[in-house]
């Protein structure tokens, strides 16, 4: 077993709690296409960005709000499809409230709406595009995530899979471990492919060993 310590869990929720990579490439291609972009280049620099940060890449300051509307309507039409990631319910199931958090890139009803969708619960404590004023890599989301369960962020494990929610845990302060393949694409010391076997006892988050890609 692999030990991390930490009194709190800050979990990104795309890619690491729910799977939604299908969902993501479904309503970004919808949007790309009306919007005369090509969807090979939109789709991959999504993950990790709020909406209002990737369209604005993209889109004429003119047009952002019309655009902005659409990738929120897509968004949430398409969230349906969305699934659990393995073992994502069976450690939600077994933390006890107030000590976990979703701090996410999305918008408070896209995030809900797919967590709905896979099965697992919304928490007491749900950090979305609204609450911050910068997205990833900005560290602000997990402080607040952290500082809402009456922590710091150092005292909290963060579980991520894109590279600017790493990097956002890490200027946080946190202990950042990887989940899934896309994580790999960071220098995070430890990556697990999903959240199979995970457990935490108060203390720390364990690992199982079997589980770890990188470490």
């Amino acid at each position: 077993m692999v030990a991390i310590p930490c009194r709190g869990l800050l979990f990104d929720a795309d890619g690491v709690l729910v799977d939604s990579d299908v969902a993501v490439a479904l309503s970004w291609t919808r949007w790309a296409r009306k919007w005369g972009l090509d969807p090979d280049s939109v789709v991959p620099i999504v993950h990790g960005r709020r909406t209002v940060e990737t369209v604005a890449l993209l889109v004429d300051e003119a047009s952002r709000a019309d655009a902005l509307a659409d990738i929120d309507r897509y968004e949430v039409e398409d969230a349906v499809g969305t699934k659990a990631v393995p073992g994502a319910a069976e450690l939600l199931g077994s933390l006890p409230e107030g000590v976990w958090a979703v701090v996410t890139s999305g918008r408070r009803e896209l995030a809900a709406a797919r967590l709905v969708a896979a099965g697992l619960p919304v928490p007491s404590v749900l950090v979305t595009a609204e609450d911050v004023p910068r997205g990833k890599p900005d560290p602000a989301g997990y402080r607040k995530g952290a500082a809402a369960l009456g922590l710091a962020a150092a005292d909290c494990a963060v579980l991520e899979d894109s590279p600017p929610g790493i990097a956002a845990g890490v200027a946080a302060g946190a202990v950042v471990v990887g989940v899934s393949e896309r994580a790999l694409k960071s220098d995070v010391p430890v990556v697990v492919g999903d959240l199979r076997g995970l457990t935490w006892d108060g203390a720390a988050l364990h690992l199982p060993a079997s589980a770890v890609l990188r470490g």
